[in-house]
């Protein structure tokens, strides 16, 4: 593991203002939140009360990715950045439980990440887990330092899951994506998802209002918009879709039978 420690993290962190990360813990009943992340999320939920819901089929994606990824197309090393606090099964255990070889860096920004990172880094024998403090916008140094333990020179997974929509377009949110994207080997993939508004824009209006309010940015892109981080790539079947469409398995698909479309869009690309 490489950071600062433990203790040195939990003295950085900012708690006057809500997280993402520590949010998006909240949402999915973790106690590694504050109550300023508790807040603003009580209110989002009074305006879209299934928030937590998409929450748990955000993380439902990601397995369902990273198990087709390590188990059917034999990637072997994964690039996880804004891998958030750890929520069992963290994404190095499904890829591990898939290919016990497997490499996985984590990044994230968020010194209280740095502070549980320990729970990122119990793989197996076989592979490899590390976790780095970084941020997704200074890519040359995130690139440098995840080539201590990622080979660019072979296939890469790089997961953007439930990041980007926190990114907003004056940060050139595109061409970050496009960045890494251009730094990996041919057969590396990219998963990403993001939030939309194309389904409720009035009450992700309200949401994005909510967010600035507290000094916190939210991002939502329509269709177009985030298939446009795939420019160049390969899609993996179905495309970009909303992720309860992303290769549901069996009680996952009559689960969402019936029910709107989860507004946050996902999809699997390769680099060919």
């Amino acid at each position: 593991m490489t950071g600062t420690g433990t203790e040195a993290a939990q003295h950085r962190i900012d708690t006057s203002r809500p997280h993402p990360a520590r949010m998006y813990d909240w949402f999915l009943g973790g106690k590694d939140n504050y109550p300023v992340d508790e807040e603003l999320g009580r209110r989002l939920l009074d305006i879209q009360p299934e928030i937590k819901e998409f929450a748990r089929q955000n993380r439902r994606f990601m397995r369902r990715a990273v198990r087709h990824l390590a188990g059917d197309c034999g990637v072997r090393q994964f690039l996880d950045i804004g891998s958030g606090i750890p929520t069992a099964p963290n994404l190095h255990q499904v890829a591990q439980a898939e290919a016990a070889e497997a490499r996985v860096m984590y990044v994230d920004n968020d010194p209280i990440v740095l502070a549980h990172a320990g729970a990122l880094l119990s793989g197996t024998p076989e592979g490899e887990t590390r976790y780095i403090e970084g941020d997704v916008r200074e890519p040359e140094t995130v690139l440098e330092r995840a080539a201590e333990t990622i080979d660019f020179t072979r296939p890469v997974a790089l997961s953007l899951i439930a990041l980007m929509h926190f990114i907003p377009d004056t940060d050139h949110a595109h061409a970050l994506v496009a960045r890494y994207v251009g730094a990996l080997a041919p057969g590396s993939r990219l998963i990403l998802s993001q939030a939309t508004g194309d389904f409720d824009p009035e009450g992700v209006a309200k949401g994005v209002a909510t967010y600035a309010a507290r000094g916190a940015v939210f991002v939502p892109r329509a269709h177009a918009e985030v298939v446009r981080f795939f420019d160049g790539l390969e899609p993996e079947e179905p495309g970009v879709v909303p992720l309860d469409r992303w290769r549901p398995e069996a009680g996952e698909a009559a689960e969402s039978a019936g029910q709107d479309p989860v507004p946050i869009y996902g999809g699997v690309a390769r680099k060919v």
